[in-house]
């Protein structure tokens, strides 16, 4: 393997609303590097250098958000009334983890130099695919330089270069930053305080190929220095500290037509400090994943893949320690016969926790696609899907439970896709349907205690069904120097809490919308571009009760300017939270309303 390391720091950037871009989404079977040959069921979105992962995922529909307000605040993502625990985090095929709470921070990973997003509908999982460099007529160095900056005192710089090390060889180097003073407005006009953040991200890719495949070799190092305001209800002044880093490699190699391997290895190190007015408290977690798949051509119309991968976790903090060795395997199966495909796996997850005891799963999926017509795919898929307990929900002191069992869920979709193009690809058309249905149990929920009932303590015995449907179109025009994109989805979601005796069982679990819009145009002319995007949400709850419907309107004017001998140079303004809507994503956590960034990018 080979590898790189980084030390640098972030200079130059990209505007903050930027724009996402929804494609052909319906699609089975896909690769993951630590997975081999998996059933899936996917939606994929290009992502425009957005610094916020908010703005991006909130496009997908069945995606549920927690932010805890402006750059500074905590964001996760969760997949159709699962949460986010359960939902499994990617980086170029490897997976982020996060052990001591099961929840990826979104904000610290760095989407502005990620060009795709992949949600996975049926692994439960989100993939984020490294942008790949932008190379004309073999020229040996490009680059990518962009600032922009605003509302809120924010200045979001971006710088990246990639060079041609030979035939075969490309390295690619970013930094980027993120400064905020994070001081927008409150209910009562006065402005939030303690919400500032300081961030600094850089990395490295190094591509290469070989005959008959290629390598990687990937490199990520994360600083952050941010506020932790808390709630309107009860204000903050502790401050938290961040920093993490991985690098990793993968090779893939095909050997003819009938045999091919994947194999990757990753080292992860994660420190987070907090200094509370209640006590300080510091964690470091690190990280080895050694993963492999292999998948075999037996025919034209039969492929089978296995899998085996290894990790280990160890976490060290002021308030307890522990170590997991987990180990998965997986074999699978598809068919292919002309208008039907068929793909079967089945998965083995077992964890190892020291003084812990372990925990073991067995998961089978299927999937199978119907063309029916030109353009047309009816697509079903199932799977059963476990999420292992974090560590502090079995050793964190006074509130573990080391008898706790893996969240258990059944995940099952049905799906129509449409897509086409017309007059020589003058017009476009695509249309979705995804109804889904999912069951969780053993969901790992807090009771008090039957010894003592002010104590309480994590027990398997949540229940929580959830059931929708996702709708999409989008159409797209394009003739001579006009261009025109409108997407619209629409989701409806009723995730329930199905635990018996619970206080609020037949309710909606918190956060997760009822209903979820969303509309998006783009325009492009002689270099001019502009965008709109509109989302909506409402049918939320948490445990207080009912929270209020909200809605954001974002614009985007810009001009890219050709230059003589290298890429253009564009300009951008963009108006965010058009409306000045006040929302909450969580109740007491305000988000930012109308804001002005102006950017410049300049490429060559």
């Amino acid at each position: 393997m080979l590898f790189s390391f980084i030390l640098t720091a972030g200079l130059l950037v990209c505007a903050p609303a930027g724009a996402v871009e929804t494609t052909d989404s319906i699609k089975v079977a896909t690769v993951v590097a630590d997975r081999g040959v998996v059933v899936s069921l996917t939606d994929t979105i290009n992502i425009s250098g957005s610094f916020n992962a908010t703005e991006v995922l909130q496009q997908i529909p069945g995606v549920s958000i927690s932010d805890y307000g402006g750059y500074s605040g905590l964001k996760t993502a969760g997949l159709r009334g699962l949460g986010s625990a359960h939902t499994a985090i990617y980086i170029d095929g490897v997976r982020a983890n996060n052990v001591q709470s099961g929840q990826v921070d979104l904000g610290m990973i760095g989407l502005e130099h990620y060009g795709k997003a992949v949600v996975d509908y049926t692994q439960n999982s989100i993939s984020f695919l490294s942008s790949e460099p932008e190379f004309i007529d073999r020229r040996i160095v490009a680059g990518d330089f962009r600032l922009s900056g605003g509302s809120f005192g924010t200045a979001l710089p971006y710088a990246r270069m990639d060079f041609r090390l030979g035939d075969k060889i490309v390295l690619g180097a970013n930094m980027s930053g993120i400064y905020s003073k994070g001081d927008y407005l409150k209910p009562d006009n006065d402005p939030l305080g303690n919400n500032d953040i300081k961030q600094m991200k850089a990395g490295l890719d190094l591509k290469g190929s070989t005959n008959g495949g290629f390598w990687k070799a990937k490199a990520h190092f994360n600083l952050a220095r941010r506020g932790t305001p808390g709630s309107l209800s009860w204000p903050s002044t502790d401050r938290q500290g961040d920093m993490n880093g991985f690098i990793q490699g993968l090779v893939s190699q095909n050997f003819g037509s009938v045999y091919k391997v994947n194999a990757s290895v990753k080292y992860a190190l994660d420190k987070l400090d907090y200094f509370s007015t209640w006590g300080n408290s510091n964690y470091t977690q690190n990280e080895v994943q050694l993963n492999t798949s292999h998948q075999f051509r037996i025919f034209d119309w039969w492929t089978a893949s296995a899998a085996l991968d290894y990790q280990w976790n160890n976490l060290e903090s002021n308030l307890y320690t522990a170590t997991r060795n987990g180990i998965f395997t997986s074999i699978a199966t598809s068919f292919i016969l002309n208008i039907f495909k068929a793909d079967l796996a089945v998965e083995y997850n077992g964890v190892f926790d020291k003084d812990g005891g372990h925990n073991y799963a067995v998961s089978p999926s299927l999937g199978l696609r119907l063309t029916a017509f030109r353009g047309f795919d009816i697509v079903l898929s199932g799977r059963r899907s476990y999420r292992v307990p974090t560590f502090n929900d079995k050793f964190y002191p006074g509130y573990g439970n080391t008898a706790l069992k893996p969240e258990d869920a059944w995940i099952t979709d049905f799906g129509v896709n449409y897509s086409r193009s017309f007059l020589c690809g003058k017009y476009s058309l695509k249309a979705k349907a995804n109804g889904f249905y999912n069951y969780l149990t053993d969901k790992i929920i807090s009771s008090p205690s039957p010894d003592d009932p002010y104590i309480w303590l994590p027990y398997n015995i949540g229940k929580v069904q959830s059931a929708g449907i996702d709708l999409g179109a989008g159409f797209g025009f394009r003739s001579g120097d006009l261009s025109l994109n409108i997407d619209a989805n629409y989701s409806w979601q009723q995730a329930v809490d199905k635990t018996p005796d619970s206080y609020s069982f037949g309710q909606q679990i918190p956060y997760v919308a009822l209903h979820s819009g969303r509309i998006s145009a783009k325009g492009d002319w002689r270099g001019w571009f502009i965008t709109a995007l509109w989302n909506i949400r409402s049918g939320r709850f948490d445990s207080a009760g009912q929270l209020p419907d909200w809605n954001t309107l974002d614009m985007s004017l810009g001009k890219a300017i050709k230059l003589p001998h290298c890429g253009p140079l564009t300009l951008k303004l963009t108006l965010s939270n058009l409306n000045d809507s006040y929302y909450e994503i969580i109740r007491d956590y305000p988000m930012p309303g109308l804001g002005f960034y102006g950017g410049v990018e300049f490429k060559f």
